[in-house]
């Protein structure tokens, strides 16, 4: 036995699991993602000030950094970050084992 089917035999059992937690860490993800985007407030308000020109400036409005409604939203955008990394790793593997 060489060194090279050591190695392609390693892939050969390790791509396969690695697929699927990219696959469970997705799922996860997303359903993450979604529970985080329905807890968001609906603030159809600031959607209008860009045509009717009002804004209220409140203690609130200025400080969303600590807001619920702020670390959802980061939490949201961070679920899109690693759903989008995980897919691309998950087609990445497919090039290296192939279709099944």
């Amino acid at each position: 036995m060489n060194n090279d089917q050591l190695v392609s035999d390693f892939w050969a059992d390790f791509l396969p699991i690695f697929r699927y937690v990219l696959f469970g860490i997705i799922i996860a993800a997303a359903i993450v993602m979604i529970i985080t985007t329905l807890m968001q407030s609906n603030d159809s308000s600031k959607s209008l000030d860009a045509f009717t020109g009002a804004s209220q400036e409140s203690y609130y409005s200025q400080n969303k950094g600590a807001s619920r409604d702020s670390i959802l939203k980061r939490i949201t955008i961070a679920m899109g970050i690693i759903i989008f990394i995980c897919v691309i790793l998950f087609f990445v593997t497919e090039l290296f084992i192939g279709v099944e």
